[in-house]
């Protein structure tokens, strides 16, 4: 059997990805192509008094601009929820009026990109300033409730919570801050709109076509028959490429007014404004327990800024509903509107930044117990769900901490803060728990057997640098029983299957059980076609004693009586046979379904500079089946580096009086380099699981971020005894 799945092989798409013959949105070649450049308010809050565009429409080469005044009616839509892609349902150029800085309030149009650059540095802008508000301790008396947002219920009550931390015996409460922050793909948006007729095709770098193409057209008020989305390669994304901003729409009425194809790519200070970020969050943890260690009462509440326009819940309390045994339990949020543009999803929402808070808490209550942090977790270990009182579809975390701490060589550590050093350097070891909802979407695949013996597997995806368009081939070679070279998967364009968005690390799950469906389906129909042809030596054979692999159909225990795939097509002078799959996930209400995993690492920490370096990162993980080692192992490591950069560098900074951001480049916003990331050794527990789907996946894309921050913080905590709760640890919080 020629099994690929687990297997760590290269990418399929690799290759063209180093050659550079892998074409991004913005690379497609286009005839006739003009350029487009937003401009962009330099106030967070007034209105335009007066625009003038008369200089910039003279310039050389530019062929248009468009402001308020003469944009087209543009409808807004819901900025998140199942009508279209998340992003702002601020629909741009409708009015002067001016809600954040960097607001979009123009376009200059021109035959190159220099030119449309310069008659947009033209555009002379008069404001009717006010008074932004833009500091969300300031406001928070303008905060307010939520109660749920999309599909999170976000207040929740389990027992009395607030009555049993009262009096609790031990008690831990905290405050914990995690700033703003920016995703910062190396590809910065783009799209490039061509209008034929009524008809509008739309190359963009996003996460989810088919949610870009319903909210666009519900924005030009088009039939989304109408409208084409493509996008074959994401040079990266983190959630802000889900959504959908200005620079699409006004690509699409650029196109159409001036009848000619109009690219816009953002530029890298554009990309800090419009296009969302991580909301700023502040959260209050209370741990009631017993001496022994047992929680007693966990209350996580707190708030985090939407814009004044939209709603937007950075849900951090979910994973204090998740992770640990605790009979008493409430949380609750509130939001607070800013003159800032909408936040948006950015790797694990709500998770990265809740587990931070949750994981430090938990390590703060086990220096208050003398307990291990370890064993402070084993002994209130969620047997079952603790707000929905159901067993998990599988759980492996005890597996997952033993592996982890064996490999870190946890047992090395001395348990008093300042009492590990390498000559002046002290060091610290910190651990944390990882945990990440399962999601699975509808989704739906067509696979195709041609004559050749070679197969196509199509499904409206996308592929964002995950290995989708790999593992999806793994799949369907392991169904069909041919080499993964033989399979080819389609993706990114809306005239295919429809799909969900790249997100929630729900791709595999939801796309994979689409495909496997579908390889399924086109299995059945050749071996069908086999069964009831006196001239196959598979004739009259029952399904369930034939097998596929080697690029043939045959009787089990007995290889020799089978015929390839070209076989049974030439003689039915088929060219091709195909076979589609809708996956729709069952509602397991019986099961809850999550990723789990285990950080520990270790921190060298300079006394006299407060200088901070990792040394070691060890990480264990249990999402279900795997179908992929190697870029399993990508994604655990990409979403550790992300949190590396969450815990030490990251942080938007905006001036308070102007509401402008400061740091809006990457020689300012800090991320990590390569000199700041240690060896991350990634190790995976085998589960199996056959709730979640057929195919048994959870998804990894994420939970690798979720509880590496905590790590961090507390194993700093341990090199120095000074617990830092505020994102990111600088050298000034150490000193």
């Amino acid at each position: 059997m020629n099994k690929t799945i687990g297997k760590p092989i290269n990418r399929v798409d690799g290759r063209l990805k180093v050659t550079g013959e892998a074409k991004y949105s913005g690379e497609i070649p286009l005839e006739n192509i003009a350029y487009g450049v937003i401009i962009t308010s330099t106030i967070a809050r007034g209105r335009i008094k007066h625009i003038n565009t008369s200089v910039a429409e003279k310039s050389p080469g530019v062929i248009g601009i468009i402001t308020h005044l003469d944009a087209p009616k543009l409808y807004a839509r819901p900025n998140f929820g199942h009508e279209g892609a998340a992003g702002e349902k601020l629909a741009p150029l409708q009015n002067s009026t001016i809600y954040y800085s960097g607001q979009a309030i123009g376009v200059a149009i021109a035959d190159t990109l220099e030119r449309a650059t310069y008659a947009a540095s033209l555009v002379k802008v008069d404001y009717v300033v006010e008074t932004p508000l833009t500091e969300m301790g300031k406001e928070r008396d303008r905060a307010y409730p939520i109660e749920k947002f999309v599909e999170f219920t976000v207040e929740f009550a389990l027992g009395d919570a607030d009555a049993e931390f009262a009096k609790a015996e031990v008690k831990i409460e905290a405050t914990y801050t995690t700033p703003t922050e920016h995703h910062n793909p190396m590809e910065p948006h783009a799209t490039a709109a061509v209008w034929e007729g009524e008809n509008l095709t739309v190359y963009d770098s996003t996460q989810y076509i088919f949610g870009m193409r319903e909210g666009l057209a519900k924005m030009l008020g088009i039939p989304h028959a109408n409208v084409r989305v493509l996008c074959k390669f994401i040079g990266g994304s983190f959630g802000c490429k889900y959504g959908l901003w200005a620079h699409t729409p006004l690509a699409a009425i650029a196109a159409r007014q001036f009848r000619r194809p109009v690219k816009i790519v953002l530029t890298r200070e554009q990309m800090f404004g419009l296009v969302g970020h991580r909301s700023e969050t502040e959260q209050q943890i209370k741990l009631g327990a017993t001496p022994e260690g047992r929680l007693t009462a966990l209350i996580h509440q707190g708030i985090s800024q939407t814009s004044i326009f939209d709603e937007f819940v950075e849900t951090f309390t979910t994973t204090s509903r998740t992770m640990y045994a605790v009979p008493n339990l409430r949380t609750a949020q509130s939001v607070v509107p800013l003159n800032k543009g909408t936040p948006t999803i950015m790797r694990a929402p709500g998770e990265s930044v809740g587990t931070f808070a949750l994981e430090s808490a938990m390590d703060e209550l086990a220096w208050a117990l003398k307990l291990d942090p370890i064993e402070l977790r084993l002994r209130n270990y969620a047997e079952v769900h603790p707000a929905r009182q159901v067993p998990w579809s599988s759980k492996s975390l005890k597996e997952c901490y033993a592996l982890a701490a064996e490999k870190f060589g946890w047992s090395r550590r001395t348990p008093e803060p300042g009492s590990m050093r390498d000559d002046r350097y002290l060091i610290g070891m910190g651990m944390a728990s990882a945990c990440f909802p399962m999601e699975h979407f509808p989704a739906s695949a067509i696979a195709r057997i041609f004559a050749d013996g070679s197969v196509v597997v199509q499904s409206g995806s996308q592929e964002i640098g995950t290995g989708t368009a790999t593992v999806m081939a793994q799949l369907t070679a392991d169904m069909l029983g041919v080499p993964v070279e033989k399979v080819r998967f389609e993706f990114g364009d809306t005239e295919l299957a429809r799909s969900p968005g790249t997100v929630g690390s729900g791709t595999a799950a939801s796309v994979g059980t689409a495909v496997h469906g579908a390889a399924k389906a086109v299995r059945a129909k050749v071996v069908a076609l086999a069964q009831k042809d006196p001239n196959s030596p598979l004739y009259g054979v029952p399904e369930p004693d034939i097998e596929t692999s080697q690029e043939r159909i045959f009787v089990k225990n007995n290889s020799a009586k089978g015929e390839t795939y070209q076989a049974v097509l030439a003689r039915h002078n088929l060219e091709y046979i195909d076979a589609n799959f809708d996956a729709k996930p069952e509602e397991e209400e019986e099961f809850a379904k999550c990723s789990f995993g285990a950080h520990f690492v270790e921190v060298r920490v300079d006394p006299e500079l407060g200088e901070v370096r990792l040394t070691r990162v060890v990480g264990a993980f249990a999402a279900g089946r795997i179908l992929n080692e190697k870029t399993a192992r990508s994604q655990i490591s990409g979403a550790t580096i992300m949190g590396i950069g969450m815990a030490l560098h990251e942080e938007t900074i905006t001036d308070p009086h102007t509401g402008r951001i400061v740091n809006d480049n990457l020689a300012e916003y800090h991320l990590p380099v390569n000199a700041d990331i240690p060896p991350i050794d990634i190790y995976f527990i085998d589960e199996v699981d056959t709730h979640v789907n057929p195919i048994g996946v959870k998804g990894a894309g994420e939970v690798g971020i979720t509880g590496i921050i905590a790590a961090i913080a507390n194993a700093i905590y341990h090199a120095t005894g000074k617990r830092i709760r505020d994102l990111p640890i600088t050298p000034d919080k150490l000193l």
